[in-house]
This record gives structure tokens, C-alpha cells and sequence, in this order.
């Protein structure tokens, strides 16, 4: 039995991706290892968002070979896609799979393994291998099926692959190739196995999950078969493929709660968010893309919105839904952003009043056209900016947090842990706010269930310290 260690970079579909790799290999009867183990086999699933994933990605490929020079290491994803000559000089890999041979994975290492033990015998020399296509070529989905929840309460599921969207500071469109949209009878079909499984809550991801079902809109506008696409109008959005499939999921029996990834602030129009809060699995958490507050900046970032665009989709949320958990991304020190562009960009954030905020400085990546754009701004600058927001982001997520002090709240229970001397089981509200309860410190105690609590105070800065009033489930 070989054993194999996994190392996951990136985002929500990476994890998803590398659970489906891992349960792969295990049915095929690979055991799963920790990665600070001798493994025979070593899999980075890497990432390429920026110039220091690309730096990561090599590292933690380099730290493989370091702990077993004889295993096979494996390179996986965006890493491999974007930079496939560096991948190929760098004597660490032995094998490079692409993101859309991921599914692929027992196959694809099974016969590296065979052509290996063939080259070795014959001439004694190195087998390397890259398996990949040309992923800006891609037209269909590859699908992947998670049939178990691994070690997690909550399950990421992916619904689409690709980006269209092409921003100026991004990669991951040639990283990720065009938008492909799974179909939704997958999608249900996954879940409702998931769910017989004991899972409770899904989380919808992908590269770009608002634009979900466009390319099933372009092929029925090229074929004419498309009563909504009107002559001269393919906007993307006109009329979203996404809360159809969020319908088509809420209705799985034994599916509590449905959580949805990242969107695309143009997404939220009257009809879809009147639609989703008709929904009662939705969580009433969203997480709105901004990553500047002021319109210049934006127009360099090719970001297609505005800043008043972005707070008409807020106060839509908060038409249709009481108290909803905004959280956002913010990149500060884009190339050009002056100290009067940074100012409207703070004062929009506190305008919004958002739940939390990911502060990023910017960095540059190659290949990008922000990394040629003129006026970079000085890491000095970017940190003193980033401290700013970073401020901004504790106080309004601790007012928002403040909210549910002396009321009750329903928590998904998900594990137990020591914190500040204490053992307590955490889980999380439908907006995620993050909620323990003392342990009753009894061998039966549980995750994976719904409880209600009255909610105390802080415990910490981020989790808040609940009472137990009553299991629900």
C-alpha cells in the first residue's frame, strides 16, 4: 500500500478539488498521510494568484523532496497551468497535472508509476512528466464527485470553473480557462448523497460563481434556441442561471442550510434577492467583491461596477433580508491609487458597515497588466493604508459581533477545542458568526448538530460565549 500526503494552497475549489483527489486514491486503496510524514507519494495542490503562491507553491514542492528525495512529487493546479516551462526545469517534480486532469488522478499517477518502473530498469535515469491541456481551450466541465464530508460539518461544493472577467491585477482566468457551468443535476445529485451522509450545510463555490450558467445561455443564444437572449443583448446577468440552481438545491430533503461563495455585486438585482429570501435554508451571509471604494481605481482594476453600484446591490440585501452578514474583499496600493483615492475608499467602507473585510496589499503578478501599470505604490504606503483598514474591519465586525449579545441564536455545532483555558464547542450562526458553549466535558457530546443558544458576551475577540437553551437536532 503506498501511502500519499497531500498539501492543499488556495482557495475553496482547491480544498474541494483535493478532497475529491484524496477520496479518489483512498477507494483505490492509497492511504492518506500528513504531510510532515515519509510518504511515498506527495501532492502540492498549488496555487497561482499572486507572485508569492507561485513562491509557496515552489517551496512546499521543494519541502516534499526534502522529506523523501525518493517519492514522487506531484505539482496540481494553477501553479502548473501558468508556468509550465519553470515546472519542468525545477528537478522537485516529477509529475505536473493540470487543473482539468485533477479528476483524473489515480489513472494519471498509476501509469506515471508503471513508466517509471520501466525507465528505471532500462536506463537508470529520472521520469518526469507533465500532463496537461490547454485550459483557455476547455469547454465542458470536469466533473468531479465528493461523496464523503472527510472531516468537516460543512461541505464546499463546486458548482463552475473559470473567470471571464479578466480584472487587471488577476491571473486566474488563464489559470482557470473561460466559464464552464456544471450541470444542476450533478450539483443535486451530489449534495442529496452528501446529505444521506449527515451533512447539513453546503457551501456553493467556484472560480466565479455569479456567472454560473452563462455559458449554457451563450450555446443556447448561438444555436437560437434561447427565448431570453434578445438580439444584441448577451448580458451575462440578464438573467441568472445561479438562483435557479440555488431553488433546485434547497429542495433536498434532510439539507439545512445552503451557503453561497463569493458574488459578483452585479448579481443582486430585485428578482434575485427577493427569490433567495424566500429561500429559508439560504444563509443570510454575502460575500460582495469590492476591492476599492473609489471609481478610478476600479476602472484600472477593470472591475465593470462603480462604488454607488455596489451599495444599490447592499441596500437590496437589506431590503430583503434583516441584519445580513456583508463581508468583502479590499485590495489596497493598487498601482495609481493617490492618498485621495485611498480616502474614498475608506469612507465607502464605512459607509457600508460591513461584517468583515479582507484587507490585501496589493502585489504584483506576472503577467498581469497591473504589473506594468505606472505609479506602484511603496510598500511603506500599502502597510500604512492596510493598518488603516485593518482598524476599520475589527471595530465594525465587533459592532456587528455586539448584535446578538442577550439574544438567542441557532449554531451548527462543528468541533471542540481549548480556548483561554477552557474546552468548548464551537460551531457557527447562519451568518457566521463564530459561537461556543462550555463543554459538558460527556464522552456522547457531538458536531454536526443544531443547538440554541443565549448568547453571553465575548469569549474571545472573534467567538462570542453562548448558554445552552436547547438541542434542536
Amino acid at each position: 500500500m503506498k501511502s500519499v500526503a497531500f498539501h492543499n494552497l488556495g482557495c475553496k475549489v482547491n480544498s474541494y478539488e483535493m478532497e475529491v483527489m484524496q477520496q479518489n486514491l483512498r477507494e483505490k486503496g492509497y492511504k492518506i498521510v500528513p504531510f510532515d510524514e515519509i510518504a511515498d507519494i506527495y501532492i502540492i495542490n498549488t496555487c497561482t494568484v499572486t507572485n508569492i503562491a507561485d513562491r509557496k507553491s515552489r517551496q512546499m514542492l521543494h519541502r516534499a523532496k526534502q522529506l523523501n528525495p525518493q517519492a514522487v512529487v506531484v505539482a496540481a493546479g494553477c501553479y502548473v497551468q501558468t508556468g509550465k516551462e519553470t515546472v519542468e526545469k525545477d528537478e522537485s517534480i516529477d509529475l505536473a497535472i493540470g487543473n482539468n486532469r485533477k479528476k483524473d488522478i489515480v489513472s494519471i499517477l498509476e501509469e506515471y508509476l508503471q513508466n517509471r518502473e520501466k525507465v528505471r530498469e532500462q536506463e537508470n535515469v529520472r521520469y518526469v512528466q507533465t500532463v496537461s491541456i490547454d485550459i483557455n481551450g476547455a469547454c465542458d466541465y470536469e466533473e468531479m464527485q465528493l461523496k464523503h464530508m472527510g472531516e468537516h460539518t460543512r461541505a464546499c461544493i463546486k458548482i463552475q470553473d473559470g473567470c471571464n472577467q479578466f480584472c487587471s491585477y488577476c491571473v486566474i482566468p488563464y489559470a482557470r480557462g473561460r466559464v464552464r457551468s456544471r450541470r444542476a443535476e450533478d450539483v443535486t445529485e451530489e449534495i442529496a448523497g452528501l446529505v444521506r451522509a449527515g451533512c447539513k450545510e453546503v457551501v456553493l463555490t467556484g472560480i466565479h460563481i455569479s456567472s454560473y450558467g452563462i455559458d449554457f445561455q451563450e450555446a443556447a443564444w448561438k444555436a437560437g434556441e434561447s427565448k431570453r437572449a434578445e438580439k444584441g443583448d448577451r448580458s451575462e446577468h440578464r438573467s441568472s442561471k445561479l438562483i435557479d440552481l440555488i431553488e433546485r438545491i434547497h429542495d433536498i430533503e434532510g439539507l439545512e442550510r445552503i451557503r453561497l461563495g463569493s458574488l459578483e455585486p452585479r448579481i443582486i438585482q430585485e428578482e434575485f434577492a427577493r427569490r433567495l429570501s424566500a429561500l429559508r435554508k439560504i444563509c443570510p451571509h454575502f460575500h460582495l467583491s469590492l476591492q476599492s471604494g473609489c471609481d478610478e481605481t476600479l476602472k484600472r482594476m477593470n472591475r465593470h461596477y462603480t462604488a454607488g453600484e455596489y451599495f444599490t446591490s447592499v441596500e437590496i440585501l437589506r431590503k430583503y433580508f434583516a441584519y445580513p452578514a456583508i463581508t468583502t474583499d479590499v485590495i489596497v496600493g493598487f498601482p495609481g491609487e493617490t492618498e485621495e483615492e485611498f480616502t474614498l475608499t475608506k469612507k465607502f467602507l464605512e459607509k457600508v458597515r460591513f461584517y468583515e473585510m479582507h484587507i490585501f496589499k496589493y502585489s504584483s503578478r506576472e503577467g498581469t497588466r497591473a504589473a506594468s501599470m505606472p505609479c506602484q505604490v511603496p510598500e511603506p504606503i500599502k502597510t500604512k493604508r492596510s493598518a488603516q483598514l485593518l482598524s476599520l474591519a475589527e471595530s465594525q465586525s465587533a459592532a456587528f459581533r455586539r448584535r446578538y449579545i442577550g439574544r438567542e441564536a441557532e449554531v451548527l455545532l462543528e468541533e471542540t477545542r481549548e480556548i483561554c483555558g477552557g474546552i468548548y464547542r464551537v460551531g457557527h450562526t447562519g451568518d457566521y458568526v463564530k459561537v461556543a458553549v462550555e463543554s459538558e466535558g460527556t464522552n456522547g457530546e457531538a458536531a454536526n448538530i443544531f443547538v440554541k443558544v443565549l448568547v453571553k458576551g465575548f469569549l474571545t475577540d472573534e467567538i462570542l460565549l453562548g448558554e445552552l437553551c436547547a438541542v434542536e437536532s
